[in-house]
């Protein structure tokens, strides 16, 4: 329909994939990617062995997993890159609805490891959490209903899409999953305000959002617990919290050296949630701040690439997997510093893990789909020649 109105520069039918693939997609974040992955791979090399000597395996256990789920993430993410927003649409929805049938079935067939929420599927030889591939299929189904809506006589897709928020987070919250819930509930709210939410309306949300906050933290021991530790002015240096804090205070601006920290012998979780501390201990602020320049580097490019997208379902679709992509980034740093309460959230491309691994590839492989280039012009020449009647 875009096409029929603006118009668009036909493609050629004799155009190969591959090369067409190459002069449209936005190298630059690729390679921010490619850049996350190999700082994963060494941070992994530093923070693994000792938790492979505790569980018995060979030093670089991990480390090799890592590559393994890192390389299917890679190719998920390029694979999907190819394809069109057509074709990613109707995926999108597909997967979205396997992975909430496999959500709403956790309690039932699922299992905790003993962390206190059942949020995985155990396989035997590998664990899949429903919710890490749940969050990108929302995202663009989302998306889809809220773009609906913009069409004379479409259907109430706001609402729609709303009804399917809060069910999703329900579900989450009685796992309990506060830290996905609360990523899908940001996720949808920055697609409703691109859409054209009214800023009352947007209030009204964060009203709610703290009041669900409020009865969460009298009605779960777990949300209560994590809250109350945040808040306490004194940190128990024996905790995650306190050997990521002592760490990073540590490390300085250049850090302790390769291989010379401390803390990966402490943290159980210093090759996933607090991988962080393991840079910043063993390589200084210095690595950290450029960790956080190439997420930034990824999500403003893909924000300009889609400011001059016409199509309202892909440049909402897209603003929501970008901005979802780093406030994880964002929250899993934030909890190593303590500017935020304990998440269980992995960095994307860097922590160790299987299922966010390739849920990142693959979310990473849509927004790439939807900021490549495209033969239309920018969306603001559309209202200057309008203001200009």
């Amino acid at each position: 329909m875009t096409e029929m109105v603006y118009g668009a520069i036909p493609r050629r039918d004799g155009d190969p994939i591959l090369p067409r693939w190459w002069r449209t997609i936005d190298r630059w974040s690729v390679s921010c990617i490619l850049i996350l992955f190999g700082i994963g791979l060494l941070l992994g090399l530093a923070a693994s062995p000792p938790l492979a000597a505790k569980n018995g395996f060979e030093p670089f256990h991990y480390v090799q997993r890592q590559a393994f789920f890192g390389g299917l993430a890679l190719t998920a993410m390029l694979i999907t890159s190819m394809l069109n927003p057509v074709i990613v649409r109707r995926l999108a929805v597909l997967g979205f609805i396997v992975a909430f049938i496999a959500l709403v079935l956790l309690p039932f067939f699922g299992t905790d490891f003993g962390k206190g929420a059942t949020r995985w599927y155990s396989l035997g030889f590998a664990s899949v959490q429903p919710s890490e591939f749940l969050k990108p299929g929302f995202i663009i189904v989302a998306a889809w209903m809220m773009a609906a809506s913009q069409d004379i006589g479409g259907p109430p897709g706001r609402l729609w899409s709303f009804m399917l928020t809060i069910t999703i987070v329900l579900i989450l919250a009685m796992q309990p999953d506060f830290g996905q819930a609360a990523l899908i509930l940001f996720g949808w709210g920055v697609m409703y305000f691109v859409a054209g939410a009214p800023m009352v309306l947007l209030a009204a949300m964060a009203v709610l959002v703290v009041t669900g906050g409020m009865i969460a933290y009298n009605n779960s021991e777990h949300f209560a617990r994590r809250i109350d530790g945040f808040l306490s002015t004194d940190v128990d240096p024996t905790t995650q919290l306190g050997y990521a804090s002592n760490a990073i205070r540590e490390g300085g601006f250049f850090g302790v050296g390769v291989g010379e920290g401390e803390v990966k012998w402490s943290l159980p979780d210093a090759h996933t949630d607090f991988i962080i501390a393991v840079a910043a201990e063993e390589y200084g602020l210095f690595l950290v701040l450029c960790i956080i320049a190439v997420y930034a580097s990824i999500i403003v490019r893909s924000l300009l690439r889609l400011m001059r997208e016409r199509d309202p379902f892909i440049r909402l679709a897209g603003t929501g997997l970008a901005c979802m992509f780093g406030v994880q980034a964002m929250i899993n740093m934030g909890v190593a510093v303590r500017l935020l309460p304990a998440k269980g959230m992995t960095l994307p491309f860097v922590s160790y893990g299987g299922s966010s691994l390739i849920a990142s590839g693959i979310a990473v492989g849509l927004l790439l789909a939807f900021t490549r280039t495209r033969p239309q012009g920018e969306i603001g020449d559309i209202f200057l020649r309008r203001a200009n009647r």
